[in-house]
């Protein structure tokens, strides 16, 4: 579904064109509105997006989806800064009004029957992703939260799906986030061997420990940023971060919480 930047043009409008085309969808009853008014760009939703999801509850996700009122603003015009700013919690959203949360609050512990819980004790938290079975991710790489909240973790599958525009949303700091396939290029790789704590075994991903940031030639930052027609973006990536986990610019209020 093609969502361009062009739609972005008139100050102070709803881009009909997203909206139009969750509608059209009805899978899951997704609205959406964005506008572009005094310096910010400013996203309404209810928080369902414009395709089929899983189904929820699940084994892994007790979870039940529902419709939520998204109201949140970026910056129009970021300004990269000299120094990164660790996200947490929601990390931006999807031009389908879909809210962007990579991380998760959930870290290895073997007391409790699932293996997982929020007590942060064993300094290993699982990776959304990379634990998806575990969570209860759909084949969108999404989930839901407590509220009802459905929200991407990884690649969200069906919106990237007959593209043809490589713009996905924005980022907490404004700055846009594409998808552009193998051409964007992590610059984290898994830690060599086991794993010397925790939950012993190989470093497979399940955990956010598990990954370094090694950078090199061609690859991106620590944020998943780099240069898309001259320009600083962000992008999804077909491996781990995924989406952006930290920020170049100034981070908007309404994401400067968990």
């Amino acid at each position: 579904m093609d969502r361009p930047l062009s739609y972005l043009v008139i100050a102070g409008v709803t881009i009909i064109g997203i909206v139009a085309s969750a509608v059209a969808a009805g899978a899951a009853s997704g609205s959406v509105s964005i506008t572009k008014s005094r310096g910010k760009i400013c996203m309404t939703s209810n928080g369902l997006p414009d395709h089929a999801t899983g189904r929820f509850p699940n084994p892994g996700n007790p979870h039940r989806i529902s419709a939520q009122f998204i109201e949140v603003c970026v910056p129009e015009n970021p300004v990269k800064t000299s120094r990164v700013t660790q996200l947490r919690g929601s990390t931006g959203f999807a031009l389908n009004g879909v809210i962007i949360r990579p991380g998760t609050a959930d870290y290895y512990d073997p007391s409790s029957p699932r293996g997982f819980s929020r007590n942060p004790a064993s300094g290993w938290k699982l990776d959304g992703k990379g634990a998806g079975a575990m969570l209860g991710l759909d084949q969108n790489n999404a989930h839901v939260d407590h509220r009802g909240l459905y929200h991407y973790h990884a690649m969200p599958t069906s919106l990237l799906e007959g593209n043809t525009s490589t713009l996905v949303g924005f980022a907490a700091d404004g700055f846009e986030i594409h998808y552009v396939g193998s051409k964007a290029k992590s610059g984290y790789s898994l830690k060599p061997g086991n794993r010397s704590a925790g939950p012993g075994g190989r470093h497979d991903g399940t955990y956010v420990q598990d990954w370094q940031f090694t950078g090199g030639t061609g690859t991106l930052d620590q944020c998943n940023g780099g240069r898309l027609d001259g320009r600083l973006v962000y992008f999804v990536t077909d491996s781990y971060p995924y989406f952006p986990h930290c920020a170049w610019g100034e981070v908007s209020r309404d994401f400067a919480r968990p």
